[in-house]
Order: C-alpha cells, then sequence, then structure tokens
C-alpha cells in the first residue's frame, strides 16, 4: 500500500529528485528537493510486490521487468511523484563486493592490474560485469587491516594498499536500465544498497557501527569506520522466516502472520507466549550469526563496535529493539534517515517509526540531490 504525505504543503521552486528502492518484497520510494541549502521531503511511498506475483504482502518475489515496471508506476501515482529526476538501488545480492589486497602502485597502474586480479574472484567472464573500485586509506602509525579475499599474504604491509573491488554483472544494470525506461525515468546512476544506506544513517565519525539491515530474504551485516565500509556478512535469514514461521506454527494466513508480527511481535506489553517464542527462535539464528561476526571483527582489529543500527523492513518487527538491546552488549538504535530531511513536526514520529524501511531509498535521493548541485 503506498502511503502518500504532504505533497500540498509545499510549492517546489527547484529540482525535485527521487530515491527508488526496489527490495525483493516491496518497493520504496522517496521523492526530495534541495531549500535554503536543505533536503525537504516533498512525498514517499512503498507498495508491496506480493500481490504482483499473485501471492500475499510479506512475500519475497522474484518479478519479471514488465510486472515491477507495472508496480513502480502504481506507487508513483498512488504517492503523487512529480519528478523523473531519479536513482536507483542495487541489491546486495545483486552485487559482489571484496576487499583484495595489492602491491601499492600509482592509479593508472592500478586501473590495468585490478581488473586481472579481479578474475580471480569473479566465476563468469569479466567482460560480462562492471568494476569499481577504492583505495582503503591507512589508519595512521598502524598497518591496513581488512578482510583480505584470497588475496597473497607474502606481501609486505608496508608495501601493500587495501582496495575495496566492487562487482556488478551487466544483466543487473541492463534490468535496472529496462525498468528505468519503462516508467519513464531519467535515471542517472544505479547504487549498491549498502553505500546508500551509510549515506542515510551513518553519522561521520571515527568509531566503528554495523548496520543490521533486515530484509525479507536475508539481513545484511556491514561495518564501518571512519564513513568507510570495513566489512561485509550475509545472513540467509529475513523476516519472511519469521512471518511464515507464524504462518505454519498457528495457522494463519501469510497476510495475517505479518500483521501479527509487526503489532504484536515479541513486545512485553503483548501477552502471547507462542507468538513471542515462535519469533524468538527464528532471531536466535540471526543474532548468533550478528554476535559472530562483531567478536570476529573486534579480535581482530582490536576495537570495539560502538552501536548497531537497525535497517530495513524486518526492524519494524515489534519488541525488536529491545530484545536486540538485551542481546549485544553495545548501544543500539533504529536508524532514522528521515532526520537527514525536513518535514512538517506533526510527522515525525510516523517518519521516525517509518525510517529503517526507508534507509536505501532516502540514501539515494540524498546523493541525486549531490548531483544536482
Amino acid at each position: 500500500m503506498a502511503i502518500p504525505f504532504f505533497q500540498n504543503f509545499f510549492k517546489p521552486k527547484g529540482q525535485s529528485v527521487l530515491g527508488i528502492d526496489i527490495g525483493s518484497s516491496s518497493i520504496k520510494i522517496v521523492q526530495l528537493r534541495k531549500k535554503g541549502g536543505k533536503a525537504v521531503l516533498e512525498t514517499y511511498g512503498e507498495l508491496a510486490l506480493g500481490p504482483y506475483a499473485g501471492t500475499e504482502i510479506g512475500r519475497a518475489t522474484n518479478l519479471p521487468n514488465e510486472k515491477i515496471i507495472e508496480a513502480l508506476n502504481d506507487l508513483i501515482k498512488e504517492a503523487n511523484v512529480t519528478t523523473k529526476s531519479a536513482g536507483i538501488s542495487i541489491s546486495t545480492g545483486s552485487s559482489l563486493l571484496s576487499f583484495i589486497r595489492m602491491p601499492d602502485m600509482d592509479q593508472k597502474q592500478l586501473a590495468t592490474m585490478i581488473p586481472i586480479e579481479a578474475r580471480k574472484y569473479i566465476p563468469v567472464p569479466i567482460t560480462e560485469v562492471t568494476l569499481d573500485w577504492w583505495i582503503i586509506p591507512k589508519e595512521e602509525n598502524t598497518f591496513s587491516d581488512f578482510e583480505k579475499t584470497g588475496a597473497p599474504d607474502n606481501l609486505p604491509k608496508e608495501k601493500s594498499i587495501d582496495i575495496l573491488l566492487v562487482v556488478i554483472h551487466n544483466d543487473v544494470l541492463n534490468h535496472l536500465n529496462t525498468i528505468g525506461a519503462g516508467v519513464g525515468l531519467n535515471t542517472s546512476f544505479y547504487e549498491i544498497e549498502i553505500f546508500s544506506s551509510m549515506r542515510s544513517v551513518v553519522d561521520q565519525n571515527l568509531e566503528s557501527v554495523m548496520i543490521f539491515d533486515m530484509g525479507a530474504g536475508s539481513t545484511e551485516l556491514y561495518v564501518i569506520e571512519r564513513g568507510i565500509l570495513r566489512a561485509s556478512h550475509t545472513v540467509n535469514r529475513g523476516s519472511q522466516e519469521i512471518t511464515l514461521a507464524l504462518s505454519r506454527s498457528l495457522g494463519f494466513s501469510v497476510a495475517d502472520a505479518e500483521h501479527i508480527k509487526r503489532t504484536i511481535g515479541i513486545s512485553p506489553e503483548q501477552d502471547n507466549k507462542n507468538v513471542r517464542e515462535i519469533i524468538t527462535l527464528n532471531l536466535d539464528y540471526i543474532f548468533s550469526e550478528t554476535a559472530r561476526v562483531m567478536s570476529a571483527y573486534e579480535r581482530k582489529y582490536n576495537k570495539n563496535i560502538s552501536k548497531i543500527i537497525l535497517t530495513g523492513g524486518g526492524s519494524l518487527l515489534k519488541g525488536l529493539l529491545d530484545l536486540a538491546r538485551t542481546r549485544f552488549q553495545t548501544e543500539v538504535v533504529l536508524g532514522d534517515p528521515f532526520s537527514k530531511t525536513t518535514a512538517p513536526a506533526f510527522l515525525e514520529p510516523v517518519l521516525r517509526i517509518a525510517g529503517p524501511e526507508f534507509a536505501v531509498a532516502i540514501g539515494i535521493a540524498l546523493r541525486k540531490l549531490q548531483e544536482e548541485e
């Protein structure tokens, strides 16, 4: 269901932009414009994709292009979107992120050598993918200590550099091009969702933080330090597992189970022991994997993760925040991407609750605003 808001509150003067997050179970959109140096929220919305696949709301889908185009057109119409200037997210599952080590050399040499090195990690011909990469800056007085994916260990650390390698299959980009063209959008870029989330929920500080992004089909864990992605891990379980477990165990429809998950969940205020037990059982694995990733990172780098930021639709599970705070020995907060925007004060409580689900779409729109400057 789309959630259009306050498009009549503002009279646009500048260029409006659209951030689009095409997930496995829903599409999220956010329209912003720049006013007085601030990002003004004009409208936003979400639409479940399950019905377009002939299944229930909350189900992960694998829709053909024409169905995604239909759904996105419907959402744009319902939310009264007024711009065609857009950016679109790329799901983490459709990309490859690797930390590799290379000999220290100049940019021109790296541009030649990285595609050769990348062949070790890519299971398809290099001509079928698009590559991008960034040099990870070293900390003062320390050696770089990033994850290496099969990188040679015999390179002297003081003469090597660490690189974040990003690989996207050309079919994924063609798929997104088709969707953008089908909706009539002017799409100037595509961005892997983690970088969008980092922009919208992570402050620029020196501490290590973890983004806990719980989607329908999986939970993505990312460690960020000094605004730089340091490590990533995928847990192959997400919020859909919880919904289906409730449906099977309690005999509810998937739609009813989804509603129960969000309104009752594991909140101590609700007296429903069966629901809490089913949900907690499914969360135990995700939490244990999260604790393992945190522990491994902290041991390896002798640094504590100072905060966990919950994002994604799964983080709207009732009571998840409180449970996570009891499981992890660090600060746990809900992502608040709408705090990076200006909106009517009376809507702030609504936006704070909805925020974790819109982290990617807002991050995309913020980048698009920067591009328009």
